[in-house]
Protein backbone atom coordinates (compact mmCIF):
# COMPACT_ATOMS: atom_id res chain seq x y z
CA UNK A 1 0.00 0.00 0.00
CA UNK A 2 1.31 3.32 -1.13
CA UNK A 3 1.12 6.40 1.51
CA UNK A 4 0.44 9.77 -0.06
CA UNK A 5 3.31 12.07 0.24
CA UNK A 6 2.75 15.97 -0.63
CA UNK A 7 3.67 17.27 -3.81
CA UNK A 8 7.05 18.94 -3.67
CA UNK A 9 6.31 22.83 -3.47
CA UNK A 10 8.50 25.12 -5.10
CA UNK A 11 8.12 27.95 -2.69
CA UNK A 12 8.27 28.88 1.04
CA UNK A 13 4.41 27.68 2.48
CA UNK A 14 5.40 29.42 5.95
CA UNK A 15 6.65 32.90 6.15
CA UNK A 16 6.89 34.61 9.65
CA UNK A 17 8.99 37.57 10.55
CA UNK A 18 10.31 39.66 13.62
CA UNK A 19 8.88 43.38 13.93
CA UNK A 20 11.06 45.45 15.13
CA UNK A 21 14.64 45.50 13.71
CA UNK A 22 13.15 43.50 11.08
CA UNK A 23 10.39 43.99 9.86
CA UNK A 24 10.53 47.73 10.50
CA UNK A 25 12.90 50.40 9.77
CA UNK A 26 14.98 52.75 11.74
CA UNK A 27 12.17 54.98 11.81
CA UNK A 28 9.43 52.57 13.09
CA UNK A 29 7.99 52.72 9.34
CA UNK A 30 7.25 49.44 6.66
CA UNK A 31 9.61 49.66 4.03
CA UNK A 32 8.17 49.67 1.02
CA UNK A 33 10.09 46.82 -0.02
CA UNK A 34 8.73 44.98 2.84
CA UNK A 35 5.18 45.74 2.24
CA UNK A 36 5.79 45.34 -1.25
CA UNK A 37 7.19 41.79 -0.92
CA UNK A 38 4.71 40.05 1.69
CA UNK A 39 1.89 41.25 -0.21
CA UNK A 40 3.09 38.65 -2.79
CA UNK A 41 3.55 36.14 -0.14
CA UNK A 42 -0.02 36.30 0.87
CA UNK A 43 -1.27 36.70 -2.60
CA UNK A 44 0.60 33.35 -3.13
CA UNK A 45 -1.47 31.64 -0.64
CA UNK A 46 1.64 30.90 1.91
CA UNK A 47 0.68 32.15 5.61
CA UNK A 48 2.44 34.97 6.97
CA UNK A 49 2.90 35.32 10.54
CA UNK A 50 4.51 37.89 12.61
CA UNK A 51 6.47 36.99 15.52
CA UNK A 52 7.14 39.81 18.17
CA UNK A 53 8.42 40.52 21.91
CA UNK A 54 5.76 42.92 21.82
CA UNK A 55 2.16 42.95 23.20
CA UNK A 56 -1.01 42.68 21.35
CA UNK A 57 -2.04 46.18 21.33
CA UNK A 58 1.19 47.31 20.04
CA UNK A 59 0.33 45.68 16.90
CA UNK A 60 -2.32 48.19 15.41
CA UNK A 61 -0.26 50.77 14.81
CA UNK A 62 1.90 48.59 12.61
CA UNK A 63 -0.59 46.76 10.63
CA UNK A 64 -1.64 49.92 8.62
CA UNK A 65 1.55 50.64 7.49
CA UNK A 66 1.94 46.73 6.60
CA UNK A 67 -1.40 46.70 4.68
CA UNK A 68 -2.50 42.96 5.98
CA UNK A 69 -3.75 41.25 8.97
CA UNK A 70 -1.96 38.23 9.79
CA UNK A 71 -1.72 35.88 12.80
CA UNK A 72 0.73 37.01 15.23
CA UNK A 73 2.65 35.36 17.99
CA UNK A 74 3.27 38.43 20.02
CA UNK A 75 4.88 38.48 24.15
CA UNK A 76 7.95 36.20 22.82
CA UNK A 77 5.56 33.80 22.55
CA UNK A 78 2.94 33.75 25.09
CA UNK A 79 -0.05 35.24 23.17
CA UNK A 80 -1.34 33.54 19.23
CA UNK A 81 -3.88 36.04 18.15
CA UNK A 82 -5.64 37.01 14.66
CA UNK A 83 -4.68 40.51 14.17
CA UNK A 84 -8.11 40.92 12.16
CA UNK A 85 -10.43 40.53 14.92
CA UNK A 86 -7.84 41.00 18.03
CA UNK A 87 -9.10 37.07 19.08
CA UNK A 88 -6.73 35.75 21.12
CA UNK A 89 -6.54 32.14 19.93
CA UNK A 90 -3.89 30.50 22.54
CA UNK A 91 -1.70 32.08 25.72
CA UNK A 92 0.35 30.88 28.63
CA UNK A 93 0.68 32.66 31.66
CA UNK A 94 3.42 33.35 34.32
CA UNK A 95 1.88 32.38 37.68
CA UNK A 96 2.40 34.52 41.15
CA UNK A 97 4.03 31.67 42.45
CA UNK A 98 6.63 31.27 40.06
CA UNK A 99 6.67 35.53 39.42
CA UNK A 100 7.43 35.47 43.69
CA UNK A 101 10.27 33.39 43.20
CA UNK A 102 11.70 35.09 40.15
CA UNK A 103 11.33 38.79 41.26
CA UNK A 104 13.41 37.54 44.61
CA UNK A 105 16.36 35.80 42.46
CA UNK A 106 16.54 38.97 40.18
CA UNK A 107 16.14 41.44 43.23
CA UNK A 108 19.49 39.51 44.76
CA UNK A 109 21.50 38.97 41.16
CA UNK A 110 20.77 42.86 40.07
CA UNK A 111 21.02 45.44 42.66
CA UNK A 112 18.35 48.42 41.47
CA UNK A 113 16.26 46.46 39.07
CA UNK A 114 12.79 47.56 38.50
CA UNK A 115 10.00 45.14 37.73
CA UNK A 116 7.05 45.25 35.45
CA UNK A 117 4.32 43.07 33.71
CA UNK A 118 2.42 42.62 30.88
CA UNK A 119 -1.11 41.47 31.80
CA UNK A 120 -3.65 40.01 29.88
CA UNK A 121 -7.08 41.95 29.86
CA UNK A 122 -10.40 40.92 28.72
CA UNK A 123 -8.95 40.41 24.75
CA UNK A 124 -5.51 40.80 23.05
CA UNK A 125 -5.87 44.72 22.80
CA UNK A 126 -6.47 45.28 26.37
CA UNK A 127 -3.65 44.09 27.86
CA UNK A 128 -2.01 46.09 30.69
CA UNK A 129 1.46 46.85 31.04
CA UNK A 130 2.07 47.32 35.51
CA UNK A 131 5.36 48.97 36.75
CA UNK A 132 6.34 48.98 40.37
CA UNK A 133 7.82 52.66 40.99
CA UNK A 134 11.38 51.84 40.49
CA UNK A 135 10.69 50.70 36.65
CA UNK A 136 12.43 52.81 34.68
CA UNK A 137 11.06 52.50 30.60
CA UNK A 138 13.85 50.91 28.18
CA UNK A 139 11.24 52.05 25.14
CA UNK A 140 9.82 54.92 23.77
CA UNK A 141 6.16 53.50 24.41
CA UNK A 142 6.39 54.28 28.53
CA UNK A 143 2.11 53.94 28.94
CA UNK A 144 1.57 52.10 32.37
CA UNK A 145 0.04 52.01 35.30
CA UNK A 146 2.28 52.59 38.45
CA UNK A 147 1.38 49.78 41.60
CA UNK A 148 3.83 48.53 43.83
CA UNK A 149 6.14 46.66 44.08
CA UNK A 150 3.90 43.31 45.49
CA UNK A 151 1.24 43.96 43.01
CA UNK A 152 3.62 43.79 39.82
CA UNK A 153 3.50 40.00 40.73
CA UNK A 154 0.13 39.18 42.37
CA UNK A 155 -1.62 37.98 39.42
CA UNK A 156 -1.06 35.93 36.04
CA UNK A 157 1.29 38.18 33.48
CA UNK A 158 1.95 37.13 29.86
CA UNK A 159 5.65 38.27 30.61
CA UNK A 160 7.76 39.88 33.44
CA UNK A 161 10.17 42.32 32.62
CA UNK A 162 13.53 43.32 34.57
CA UNK A 163 15.40 46.64 34.06
CA UNK A 164 18.57 47.85 34.94
CA UNK A 165 19.70 51.33 33.46
CA UNK A 166 23.17 51.43 32.66
CA UNK A 167 23.82 47.44 32.38
CA UNK A 168 23.81 45.37 29.36
CA UNK A 169 20.66 43.09 28.96
CA UNK A 170 23.22 40.00 28.01
CA UNK A 171 25.20 40.64 31.22
CA UNK A 172 21.90 40.96 33.14
CA UNK A 173 20.86 37.07 31.59
CA UNK A 174 23.67 36.03 32.16
CA UNK A 175 23.49 36.68 36.09
CA UNK A 176 19.68 35.27 36.41
CA UNK A 177 19.46 32.56 33.71
CA UNK A 178 20.96 29.70 35.55
CA UNK A 179 18.93 30.74 38.81
CA UNK A 180 15.12 30.98 36.95
CA UNK A 181 15.62 28.45 34.24
CA UNK A 182 13.51 26.32 35.99
CA UNK A 183 11.26 28.76 36.81
CA UNK A 184 10.91 30.91 33.08
CA UNK A 185 12.42 31.20 29.97
CA UNK A 186 14.79 34.47 30.09
CA UNK A 187 15.12 36.29 26.77
CA UNK A 188 16.06 39.71 25.23
CA UNK A 189 15.43 41.78 22.64
CA UNK A 190 17.19 44.97 23.09
CA UNK A 191 21.07 45.88 24.92
CA UNK A 192 19.68 48.47 26.65
CA UNK A 193 19.67 46.72 30.27
CA UNK A 194 16.05 45.25 29.73
CA UNK A 195 15.18 41.24 30.08
CA UNK A 196 12.18 39.77 29.99
CA UNK A 197 11.13 36.36 31.51
CA UNK A 198 8.40 33.81 30.23
CA UNK A 199 6.63 30.50 31.25
CA UNK A 200 9.62 27.48 30.29
CA UNK A 201 9.04 26.48 26.77
CA UNK A 202 7.29 29.49 25.32
CA UNK A 203 9.27 30.98 22.55
CA UNK A 204 8.32 32.62 19.13
CA UNK A 205 9.29 28.85 17.78
CA UNK A 206 6.85 27.11 20.05
CA UNK A 207 3.83 29.12 19.05
CA UNK A 208 4.99 29.08 15.55
CA UNK A 209 4.45 25.64 15.47
CA UNK A 210 1.36 25.76 16.99
CA UNK A 211 0.32 28.18 14.15
CA UNK A 212 1.84 26.23 11.64
CA UNK A 213 0.40 22.94 11.89
CA UNK A 214 -3.29 24.75 12.58
CA UNK A 215 -2.71 26.24 8.85
CA UNK A 216 -1.15 22.78 7.50
CA UNK A 217 2.33 23.99 6.59
CA UNK A 218 4.14 21.44 8.24
CA UNK A 219 2.74 18.68 6.37
CA UNK A 220 4.99 19.45 3.44
CA UNK A 221 8.06 17.51 3.30
CA UNK A 222 11.50 19.52 2.67
CA UNK A 223 13.52 17.49 -0.44
CA UNK A 224 16.90 18.04 -1.74
CA UNK A 225 16.92 21.36 -3.52
CA UNK A 226 13.28 22.33 -3.15
CA UNK A 227 12.14 25.65 -1.49
CA UNK A 228 12.61 25.81 1.91
CA UNK A 229 8.86 25.14 3.71
CA UNK A 230 9.38 27.37 6.30
CA UNK A 231 11.41 31.06 6.67
CA UNK A 232 11.91 33.07 9.40
CA UNK A 233 13.13 36.20 9.68
CA UNK A 234 14.84 38.14 12.99
CA UNK A 235 17.45 40.50 14.64
CA UNK A 236 17.55 39.77 18.59
CA UNK A 237 18.45 36.77 21.30
CA UNK A 238 14.42 36.60 21.43
CA UNK A 239 14.58 35.08 17.75
CA UNK A 240 16.96 32.65 18.39
CA UNK A 241 15.05 29.60 18.61
CA UNK A 242 12.80 30.86 15.60
CA UNK A 243 15.77 30.92 13.21
CA UNK A 244 16.90 27.64 14.60
CA UNK A 245 13.49 26.10 13.87
CA UNK A 246 12.93 27.38 10.09
CA UNK A 247 14.05 25.19 7.36
CA UNK A 248 15.81 29.17 6.92
CA UNK A 249 16.26 31.21 9.23
CA UNK A 250 17.67 34.72 7.96
CA UNK A 251 19.36 37.18 10.31
CA UNK A 252 19.07 40.87 9.34
CA UNK A 253 22.06 42.91 8.39
CA UNK A 254 21.72 45.08 11.61
CA UNK A 255 21.00 41.79 13.85
CA UNK A 256 22.84 40.75 17.01
CA UNK A 257 25.97 38.67 16.74
CA UNK A 258 23.71 36.13 18.49
CA UNK A 259 21.28 36.34 16.17
CA UNK A 260 23.75 36.00 13.10
CA UNK A 261 24.71 33.04 14.80
CA UNK A 262 22.06 30.93 15.22
CA UNK A 263 20.24 31.86 11.70
CA UNK A 264 21.39 29.98 8.37
CA UNK A 265 22.38 33.25 6.38
CA UNK A 266 22.60 37.33 6.88
CA UNK A 267 20.52 39.45 4.53
CA UNK A 268 20.53 43.02 4.24
CA UNK A 269 19.44 45.41 7.09
CA UNK A 270 16.13 46.28 7.80
CA UNK A 271 16.15 49.80 6.65
CA UNK A 272 17.55 48.24 3.13
CA UNK A 273 14.52 45.91 2.82
CA UNK A 274 16.04 42.78 3.69
CA UNK A 275 12.86 40.53 3.76
CA UNK A 276 12.88 41.38 0.34
CA UNK A 277 15.86 40.41 -1.07
CA UNK A 278 15.52 36.71 0.15
CA UNK A 279 11.80 36.17 -0.53
CA UNK A 280 12.18 37.54 -4.24
CA UNK A 281 13.60 34.51 -5.11
CA UNK A 282 10.50 32.68 -4.89
CA UNK A 283 7.56 35.62 -4.91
Amino acid sequence: MTQDVPARHERPVFVATDIDGTLLNVRDEVPEGHRRILARVVDSGATLCLATGRPPRWLPEILGDLGQQPLAVCANGAVIMDTSTGEVLWSRLLEPDALEEIARIVRDELPGVGLAAERMGRDAIDDEFIAAPDYRHAWIHPESVEVGHDEVIAGPVLKLLARVPGMSSSDMASAVRTRVEHLAQVTFSTENGLIEFAPPGVTKAAALTRVAEQVGALRFRREPGAAPRTVAFGDMPNDVEMLQWADLGVAMGNAHPIAVAAADETTLTSDEAGLESVLSRWF
